[in-house]
């Protein structure tokens, strides 16, 4: 405990000798009676202020931590591919991954680093790994080549990114939506975080004009009255990384759409709303469940708290949320993640890839893996935003 502390508790018991003294304040001069007074108030209000600019503070350092995730992704000879029907292309759990590691290498000023991210994904060209471009799952991957871009200026990331973000939008439905839009709530990452990463690269409002179009329908649709957003239509549950790639795609959209736009207040409120459970659903050990609702029968997840924790850091640094007792939270969700991960960097308790059903068991019951692209990419997201 501090030195002001204790005095203010040493004053505090005097005032309260004084009370007992004099259980009749009235009998006491009018101007004694007004300093007591006042000078209880002041105590107690400084006691107060001692207790709630007390912050949570980190255990371990998000460099470090981050640089042993990159470590890790560049370790790995092969690529995380992604093949599903008539589906392919680089698996959208690496290229979040790689987007996230090559952030945080530019925020490190990090030339070597840097240098290694490129040259592992210079290779999807050089191999011919293919793209069909036909899935929210396979266009995400131009968030990759657009953040190269961002940092190297080469105009073929530029083009390949813009192509797979215009992509999205090439036949679009008569409302206006994206051709890709299916209503599963991990959409608003793979959807809004592109849009986004186009607007960055180049510029043009109208990357977070659609962004902000589709996502709003998306709120309108699957947010419930409590904030939380079920998997889809047809899956009402609160999937806990499903509702991560909401917290975060919403975090990546706010921090750049101007407050003319016209789903902007649609939007942020349902970002704050969504913050708002989610804080007050947070385990005491600073970790979210496979089932937000249900975290006495669900597994304590990783990759979801990672995603909790990046939006709400986002959202304090771009003054979205206030800073108590956002802070405090998600700086004890880091805390307790470090704990998960290991001395080769890879991050343990990740709910593998979960597509949508019916039953409340398939979600209690889905595998833990160790290492997960799903579970890497988010701490990388989660520690940039903490270096900031």
């Amino acid at each position: 405990m501090n030195s002001a502390t204790n005095n203010n508790e040493k004053y505090l018991y005097q005032a309260i000798k004084i009370v007992k003294h004099h259980p009749d304040t009235s009998k006491l001069p009018s101007l004694k009676r007004m300093c007591f007074f006042f000078f209880t108030i002041i105590v107690l209000v400084n006691c107060s202020n001692q207790k709630s600019t007390k912050t949570a503070t980190l255990t371990k350092s998000p460099e470090e931590i981050g640089r042993l995730v990159i470590e890790d992704l560049l370790s790995r000879d092969q690529f995380y591919l992604y093949k599903v029907e008539d589906v392919e292309a680089l698996h959208y759990a690496e290229a979040c991954t790689a987007y996230g590691a090559i952030k945080l290498a530019t925020s490190l000023h990090d030339k070597n680093t840097l240098q290694k991210l490129q040259e592992r994904y210079h290779r999807i060209e050089s191999e011919n790994i293919p793209n069909t471009a036909n899935h929210v799952d396979a266009n995400v991957y131009g968030i990759l080549p657009l953040q190269l871009y961002l940092y190297n200026n080469e105009k073929k990331y530029l083009d390949q990114g813009i192509e797979l973000a215009d992509g999205q939008w090439g036949t679009p439905l008569p409302n206006g939506m994206s051709s890709q839009t299916r209503f599963w709530i991990d959409d608003i990452y793979m959807i809004g975080s592109l849009q986004v990463q186009a607007y960055r690269a180049s510029g043009e409002i109208k990357y977070l004009n659609r962004a902000a179009l589709q996502i709003d329908a998306y709120i309108k649709n699957l947010q419930q009255p409590n904030g939380l957003f079920f998997h889809g239509e047809e899956a009402p549950f609160y999937w806990g990384r499903g509702n991560g790639w909401v917290a975060a795609g919403l975090a990546e959209l706010l921090s750049e759409l101007p407050q003319s736009n016209p789903h902007y207040n649609a939007i942020l409120k349902g970002y704050q709303k969504m913050m708002k459970t989610l804080l007050e659903s947070q385990g005491a050990d600073g970790m979210w469940h496979q089932l937000i609702d249900q975290p006495a029968t669900s597994f304590a997840e990783t990759s979801s708290t990672a995603m909790f924790g990046f939006a709400m850091a986002m959202g304090v640094k771009n003054k979205l949320l206030p800073k108590n007792p956002y802070q405090d939270s998600y700086i004890k969700a880091w805390n307790t993640l470090t704990q998960y991960i290991d001395n080769e960097g890879k991050v343990s308790e990740v709910c593998v890839g979960t597509g949508q059903s019916k039953d409340v068991n398939y979600y209690l019951n889905r595998p833990k893996v160790v290492g997960d692209l799903h579970g890497q990419a988010p701490i990388l997201w989660f520690a940039n935003a903490l270096l900031k």
